[in-house]
C-alpha cells in the first residue's frame, strides 16, 4: 500500500468523524432538554438522604416535583421548617408550616408484660418473618415483633428495639415516614410531636382475650373516654384512641386506665 492510499483512509477517517461530530453537535441542541434552574435551588433545601419519604424516588426527583407544582414545598419532612419556607420563596407561594411531627409506636407489649407461645429462631426481619406463620414467640398478634425493620430502614437512627420492642427518640425523630413504611403491622404512626398523651396498643381483641396475652394491652373497657371531658378519647372495636387536635393533655385518661396503656 503506497502513501497516498494511507492518506486517503486518514482523510476518510477523519472526515466521517467530522460529520458525525457535526451532527451530535445539531442534535445535542436540537433535542436538547431545558432543566428549569430553581429544581437544583430546591434541591439545596432538602434533607439529603433519599429517605422516600415524600413518596418519591429521592430527593432530585422531589425536587422535581415541587419546581413542576405536583409536590408541596413541605412535603420533605427532614428538611424542616426552615427549609420549608425557603423552598416556598424560590417557587413563589405561600408554605403553611404546622407542628413537628414524630413517629409513635402503638405497642408497649416488652418482653416483661407479653406472654411467649414459643421461641422463635428464624428469620430476624419484620417483613419476612409476618409471611411466615407463627413467625413471633410473642403471644399477641398485633404487638411489635421486634426483630427491627423499622431500625434498618431509619437514617437518622431515631428508633431502636428496646426489650422487644421499638422505641422512637423524639429528638432525633424527622417523620420522614420510612419506619411507618415497612412495619408489616402498622403500629407506628406520625402524631404531633406536642401530643403527651396517646394509647400504645393495636389489640383489637376483647378485653378478656388481651389480658391473657400483655399486660400492658388496651382491654377497651371504655374509662379513659368516660374520663375525657374534651371528646378526645374513643373506644372502638375494643381498642381506645386519642385525637390530640382535640387533646389538652389534662391527663385524666392515663390516670384513670387500669393498665396504664396511655402513654
Amino acid at each position: 500500500m503506497d502513501a497516498s492510499m494511507i492518506l486517503l483512509a486518514v482523510a476518510v477517517v477523519g472526515g466521517v468523524g467530522l460529520l458525525i461530530g457535526l451532527l451530535l453537535g445539531v442534535a445535542g441542541k436540537k433535542f436538547a432538554v431545558e432543566t428549569d434552574e430553581r429544581v437544583e435551588q430546591v434541591r439545596e433545601h432538602l434533607a439529603g438522604s433519599n429517605c422516600g419519604g415524600c413518596g418519591f424516588a429521592g430527593c432530585d426527583a422531589c425536587a422535581e416535583a415541587m419546581v413542576a407544582g405536583t409536590a408541596a414545598p413541605n412535603v420533605c419532612a427532614p428538611a424542616g421548617a426552615e427549609n420549608a419556607k425557603a423552598i416556598g420563596e424560590i417557587l413563589g407561594v405561600s408554605v403553611e408550616v404546622g407542628d413537628r411531627k414524630v413517629a409513635f409506636v402503638r405497642c408497649a407489649g416488652t418482653c416483661d408484660k407479653t406472654e411467649m407461645k414459643s421461641q422463635y429462631f428464624g428469620i430476624q426481619d419484620c417483613q419476612k418473618a409476618s409471611m411466615i406463620p407463627g413467625s413471633t414467640d410473642k403471644a399477641c398478634n398485633f404487638g411489635c415483633m421486634g426483630f427491627g425493620s423499622c431500625v434498618n430502614a431509619c437514617k437518622y437512627d431515631a428508633i431502636h428495639v428496646v426489650n422487644g420492642v421499638a422505641v422512637v427518640d423524639k429528638e432525633k425523630c424527622v417523620a420522614c415516614g420510612a419506619c411507618t413504611a415497612v412495619c408489616p403491622k402498622n403500629l407506628i404512626v406520625l402524631v404531633p410531636a406536642k401530643a403527651e398523651h396517646l394509647v400504645q396498643c393495636s389489640n383489637r381483641e376483647k378485653g378478656k382475650a388481651v389480658k391473657a396475652v400483655c399486660a400492658a394491652g388496651c382491654i377497651g373497657c371504655g374509662i379513659c373516654q368516660k374520663n375525657c371531658e374534651f371528646g378526645a378519647v374513643t373506644v372502638t372495636n375494643n381498642l381506645a384512641s386519642i385525637d390530640p387536635e382535640k387533646c389538652t393533655n389534662c391527663g385524666k385518661c392515663a390516670e384513670k386506665c387500669p393498665v396504664k396503656v396511655i402513654s
